[in-house]
């Protein structure tokens, strides 16, 4: 496979987006993941008078999670190898995924 990971890093595109800066991450690595989870799905129901985008949240949530593994799997590996090995997953089935991914070109450096 391919080292397409080497040069990503998914706060540096977060970072290119304007979507992060150093002190949001700071103040984002004082909560747990449970209150990052929380917090998102407060603020974003908020305009919508509770309502979360019209899809089951409980539902989607596994592959929400599984998305953001995999972002953060190629943002903290050097290939898609040894991401794979990091989420337990077989090169294959890691590759596998990343073809059904929604965001398919996340792993292209900006």
């Amino acid at each position: 496979m391919p080292n397409k990971n080497e040069n990503y890093s998914y706060s540096r595109v977060l970072k290119s987006e304007g979507k992060s800066n150093p002190e949001f991450e700071a103040q984002l690595s004082q909560l747990s993941l449970e209150e990052v989870i929380g917090l998102k799905l407060e603020v974003s129901s908020r305009d919508l008078n509770g309502k979360l985008y019209g899809f089951p949240v409980w539902q989607s949530m596994p592959a929400i999670i599984k998305d953001a593994l995999l972002k953060f799997a190629s943002s903290c590996t050097r290939s898609q190898v040894e991401a794979a090995r990091m989420l337990g997953l077989s090169p294959d089935k890691y590759h596998e995924l990343l073809k059904n991914f929604e965001d398919k070109n996340f792993l292209e450096e900006k």
